[in-house]
């Protein structure tokens, strides 16, 4: 590239070193994910998973209304959901695995 002024040669070495030294700045992206990193996003998407669905039915307590036969009075009951624990994120896990092993 020709620079026809005077001090064109100048700024325009200068301009490359800048680019230069942004370039050796930035991160670098990969996409290509070895297998732990592919192990380790599939065990967080699980989590996810399972702790939503308990998050879910926390806030939605399943009641139901019966009558006591005795008194005749209205009983409701509660039940709260079971807190899910490292079983079941790695049964999770085993489900989304195998459906990324298919072809």
């Amino acid at each position: 590239m020709s620079v026809d002024t005077k001090y064109g040669e100048a700024i325009f070495k200068q301009t490359q070193e800048v680019a230069e030294m942004f370039k050796a700045a930035m991160p670098k992206i990969t996409t290509n994910k070895n297998g732990y990193e592919i192990r380790t996003k599939v065990l967080e998407m699980a989590q996810g998973n399972i702790w939503n669905d308990y998050h879910a039915k926390f806030n939605g307590w399943e009641q139901s209304v019966k009558r006591d036969p005795k008194t005749n009075e209205i009983v409701s009951s509660v039940t709260m959901p079971e807190v899910p624990g490292t079983d079941a994120v790695l049964e999770a896990a085993e489900k989304f695995y195998e459906f990324i092993n298919q072809k």
